[in-house]
């Protein structure tokens, strides 16, 4: 079975939020009450990811980038007015780990320049850590100069008109994508090289491993191979679930092959269902059976919120005042109150999407208005849980647990 499953509105939302510095508007940082000097401090992200782990949220992500922010998506900038400076996401996972229970943790490393095997065994450390609670989400490098950092390779550079068109951009970079989808498969046999069973632990007969569970996993791919085995053991998910971001057919593509959720960006609901069956299609061409392995649809919006009305949107005019430009984002901006975006969610569920995942403008308002606003009205709904039913992220996504391939086949 390759097709969508049928559409259902009855059961709850798969809700996330996705973290970045001070917020997504350039100007996040610069409000009175923004404490722009906890940014790059441990205490900020705690007290963040705490307030999405209350709001009963499936996952949060965690941008990341080889080179330092810019404006401009396909180059570097030498701007001074926006934040510049961010932690290595999976590092900063694994601290936030134990300090939670419940909420996923999901976050973005770079495919083209990281070696397939330290992406495994980090992401696989983040699962024991969190007892399960690891997801990843792999991403391209769309800039040449992050070529410069590594001066082992160069990359494709996009130009001013590329970067107009999301398919354009997605042909340019296609041989960086059928690379990343590499990198996924390599790093899913690293995670399955353990059998769940591999570890003995007997003191008593002095047996810690059983060495005909642990394999080697022999990948051999047009842009690099890896032997294997991993170093770290299974994780709690056997597979954390791989997240992508898709704006154009190549990365639908990508999503298809490789993904277990995929963030979309559509701009109304029409926009969501044509969107859904460019993802079908790439799934009935990749021969995926969605009955075994699942893939949810998410739909990304970049969210300033106020519960009376009109303030979110005057808050964005000082935003951007301070900016000195209107907010731009390939996602859809909404700008209203946690009761009007939870309308906005569920007609635009009805296209299909299995959820949302939010990128608050400002944090921690923007955060705190999804969590202590929009939660409960989509509670009050019926749309969203009231509980955690679950504790790892499968869980959360009603993902089944993978077995791995290798005890399969013995």
């Amino acid at each position: 079975m390759t097709g969508r499953m049928p559409v259902t509105t009855g059961g709850p939302l798969h809700l996330a939020v996705a973290l970045d510095g001070a917020g997504w508007h350039p100007a996040a940082w610069r409000p009175d009450g923004a404490r722009p000097g906890d940014l790059l401090t441990a205490r900020h992200w705690a007290s963040l990811v705490a307030e999405a782990e209350r709001g009963l949220l499936d996952f949060v992500t965690f941008e990341d980038a080889l080179g330092l922010q810019s404006a401009a998506f396909h180059r570097p900038d030498d701007r001074t007015d926006q934040v510049r400076g961010s932690f290595d996401a999976v590092l900063l996972a694994s601290y936030l780990a134990p300090l939670t229970t419940h909420v996923g943790l999901v976050p973005t490393t770079n495919v083209t320049h990281t070696e397939p095997f330290h992406v495994a065994i980090g992401t696989a450390t983040l699962d024991h850590a969190s007892l399960g609670r690891a997801g990843w989400r792999p991403q391209i490098a769309s800039r040449a100069a992050d070529a410069t950092l590594f001066g082992r390779r160069t990359t494709p550079q996009l130009t001013d008109e590329d970067v107009t068109d999301p398919e354009r951009i997605a042909a340019r970079l296609r041989d960086l994508f059928d690379e990343a989808a590499d990198v996924v498969e390599a790093v899913r046999r690293l995670w399955d090289s353990w059998e769940d069973d591999a570890e003995i632990r007997d003191a008593a007969t002095g047996r810690f491993l059983d060495r005909d569970k642990v394999h080697h996993i022999d990948f051999q791919g047009q842009w690099f191979s890896v032997k294997g085995p991993s170093i770290t053991p299974r994780g709690p998910q056997g597979q954390p679930p791989v997240v992508s971001l898709a704006h154009a057919s190549v990365p639908y593509a990508f999503a298809a092959a490789a993904s277990d959720v995929v963030t979309v960006t559509p701009h109304d609901r029409d926009g969501a269902a044509a969107i859904l069956g460019q993802v079908d299609a790439a799934v009935a061409e990749a021969g995926r059976d969605l009955a075994e392995r699942p893939l949810r649809v998410l739909a990304d919006l970049l969210v300033v919120l106020d519960e009376q009305p009109g303030a979110a949107a005057r808050r964005l005019a000082r935003l951007d005042e301070r900016a000195g430009a209107a907010l731009r984002s390939d996602a859809e901006i909404f700008t209203g109150t946690p009761a009007e975006l939870a309308d906005l969610l569920l007609d635009w569920r009805t296209a299909g999407l299995d959820g949302f995942r939010l990128r608050p403008a400002a944090l921690p308002h923007d955060l705190t208005a999804v969590t202590r606003g929009l939660v409960p009205e989509l509670q009050r709904r019926g749309a969203f849980r009231t509980a955690y039913d679950t504790t790892t992220l499968r869980g959360h996504l009603r993902l089944p647990r993978p077995a791995s391939r290798y005890a399969r086949a013995t």
